[in-house]
């Protein structure tokens, strides 16, 4: 669990996604979310750089175009703590951790979708897992052949998911509005440059 949270190509991501990757790998315990829930909590490095959203309402949709990037700079900002001058080193595992990992919105690690399978993840080369003890390449060039061939089916089944999810956290974000009508005469308070 330390090893994929915060090892070599470990980037400090969050407990449900940190159990995801444990569970990928090949590994389980009953008690693996909840563990892995304390132990986000209890990283210091975690809790101390924790992602705090300041964005107005109106920049819901443009927040998305920038989840990875804000995704990626966290990552950074948990793996260098105060050695800020490594922050070039850092950046290829941090890639290579969020372009393992599954995201929410589409259920499927990036690299799933681009390359047609999933990757092999440094803690699997250094911690005995199942996929590499029993790994047999005849075999594995048959499962690689059909899995290419399902990967346009799980590009689009992973933006469908993403649609619905986009769909829903609009729906959860207009019950909160309180639409308000403006008529002429009517004063608000105007933000402008001079007021600062």
């Amino acid at each position: 669990m330390d090893e994929v949270h915060e090892g070599v190509c470990g980037n400090h991501i969050g407990g449900q996604a940190l159990a995801a990757k444990i569970v990928q790998t090949g590994y389980y315990w009953p008690t693996m979310k909840r563990d892995c829930i304390t132990k986000v909590k209890t990283c210091d490095k975690c809790q101390k750089h924790a992602a705090i959203s300041t964005k107005p309402a109106e920049a819901l949709h443009s927040m998305e175009a920038e989840a990875a990037d804000r995704v990626i700079l966290q990552a950074i900002k948990k793996k260098l703590d105060n050695a800020k001058g490594e922050w070039a080193e850092l950046i290829p595992e941090v890639l290579w951790s969020y372009n393992t990992t599954i995201q929410t919105t589409m259920g499927e690690t990036p690299f799933k979708l681009v390359y047609g399978s999933e990757a092999l993840i440094p803690v699997e080369v250094g911690v005995p897992t199942l996929r590499a003890d029993l790994y047999d390449e005849q075999h594995n060039i048959n499962a690689r052949n059909a899995e290419l061939d399902l990967t346009e089916e799980d590009r689009e089944i992973a933006t469908i998911k993403q649609r619905a999810q986009k769909q829903l956290a609009e729906r959860r974000h207009n019950k909160k509005v309180m639409p308000r009508a403006f008529e002429e005469g009517d004063l608000v308070l105007r933000r402008t440059e001079e007021a600062r």
